[in-house]
């Protein structure tokens, strides 16, 4: 005998009910997408990775800075981190946007890994010298550069273009409590044994580079694989050019660029510990996670509300803010007002963060995505990096507290100068939508909502 719900799925039945009737049982899972699992595997590849390197710049500093007592030193390490991205900023993004980018995410953090392997064995042999430190960093550098397009492409990659916004903010999340996480860890490891934190490094950029494997991108993307041609050098140079003939993409990158070039403070941190806070390793990994902490508050805020309206005005006066954070910090010699300085800054940041990383992959074709991002993160680590040599080159010639002052002061007057310099910038209220990778880059319209990503310098 059938009935109306004959074909419908039955709960499991776990035993006999009264009167012999059977008992199911009432829990019940939802079947598991291919865009869930995917999402699962990029955020547990995200954490796993953002620990690894949060941890690494942590204790790489204070080993450093224990062998030299040098500001000069630290700086030198941002140098070696950021001269690779930048000299092969034309290659990395073509080759993220030529190949699987799930697979050039692997091979790029299993270089890293077997880097962090040698920096463990050398910090094991109670170390005197720290030119095979910076040449090892240049090596993981590399590595990095090529891992960064291709992992900033794949959230993109993995959900349709109205969910990259509800996935960006879970993404900025879990990259945040990484940066809470990761030099907690490094600072008490540090104190068990200085390599101690390198190999547990060297085990999560493992960890990532097995679960971004298990991304699964839309099938639009394999599509788009199938279609690439041979690369070209005139490829090569047209994320940057795209940038460039895009007046807000410009303007939102290179405002991330010069504030954080000047402001670089975190870089001076294991200095500012020693010198002015008095603090040891342990103290150091929780100044370096109130940056994950501050950033993470604000992380949760914006996926629960996210920016909406006034984006470009809100960028500015977040990078503003980040300036008035930055001079706190290096004014003060209290331990707990350094702290709440972290959370505020690094909330600041967490906020223009957002925005760009929200912003840059919808305004970009997904054809050039790897090459914008690539020129994007080139943007980043000359702002980090070289900021970080900048910081240690001023602490060096006037001490870390006048060098980050100034560094905040500058941020500030970096905000104003946008502010006036990119009106196109300063206007913009919402997001745009996302861009058709197979419109011509000029003469199209502009997006129905008015905010003007996609139109062209003229």
């Amino acid at each position: 005998m059938t009935t109306a719900n004959a074909g419908a799925p039955r709960d499991h039945v776990v035993g006999a009910g009264r009167h012999g009737v059977p008992r199911y049982s009432r829990r019940y899972r939802a079947p598991v997408t291919r865009e869930t699992r995917s999402i699962a595997a990029l955020l547990s590849s995200v954490f796993a990775a953002s620990s690894a390197w949060a941890l690494l710049d942590t204790v790489l500093g204070k080993l450093v800075f224990d062998m030299t007592g040098s500001e000069l030193a630290l700086g030198l390490i941002g140098l070696a981190e950021f001269a690779p991205a930048a000299l092969l900023v034309f290659v990395t993004g073509t080759v993220a946007d030529r190949m699987d980018r799930r697979r050039l995410a692997a091979v790029s953090m299993s270089l890293e890994a077997v880097t962090l392997v040698a920096i463990t064995a050398y910090a094991a042999t109670d170390p005197t010298s720290t030119l095979p430190i910076f040449l090892l960093v240049i090596v993981f550098g590399t590595a990095r550069a090529f891992a960064t397009p291709a992992t900033r492409s794949l959230p993109a990659d993995t959900v349709p273009t109205s969910r990259l916004p509800w996935l960006t903010a879970r993404q900025s999340g879990t990259w945040q409590a990484a940066l809470i996480f990761g030099p907690v860890l490094g600072g008490f490891l540090y104190v068990v044994d200085p390599w101690v934190p390198f190999a547990v490094a060297a085990g999560l950029v493992v960890l990532a580079a097995v679960t971004v494997l298990r991304v699964q991108p839309l099938e639009y993307v394999h599509q788009a694989d199938e279609e690439r041609q041979r690369p070209s050098m005139h490829e090569a140079v047209e994320g940057l050019r795209f940038v460039r003939s895009r007046p807000i993409l410009f303007g939102a990158i290179s405002l991330d660029l010069f504030a954080v070039l000047f402001g670089g403070a975190i870089a001076l941190l294991p200095a500012i510990a020693d010198e002015r806070l008095g603090v040891g390793a342990v103290g150091l990994g929780w100044l370096r996670a109130a940056v994950g902490i501050g950033a993470g508050l604000v992380t949760i805020m914006l996926a629960w509300k996210p920016v909406s309206h006034r984006v470009g005005r809100t960028l500015l006066v977040s990078v503003a803010l980040f300036g008035v954070g930055t001079i706190v910090l290096g004014v003060t010699t209290s331990f707990a007002v350094a702290f709440v300085a972290l959370l505020a800054l690094s909330g600041a940041d967490a906020v223009s963060v957002f925005i760009r990383s929200t912003l840059v992959p919808l305004a970009t074709p997904a054809d050039k995505r790897g090459r914008v991002l690539a020129v994007e993160a080139v943007f980043i680590g000359a702002s980090n990096e070289l900021g970080a040599f900048e910081s240690g080159v001023a602490g060096q010639l006037l001490g870390p507290a006048v060098a980050v002052v100034l560094g905040g002061v500058a941020t500030l007057a970096v905000a104003a100068v946008w502010w006036g310099l990119f009106p196109a910038l300063r206007s913009v209220d919402g997001f745009p939508d996302a861009v058709d990778h197979d419109l011509p880059a000029r003469g199209r319209e502009a997006p129905s909502s008015g905010s003007g990503y996609d139109r062209p310098d003229t």
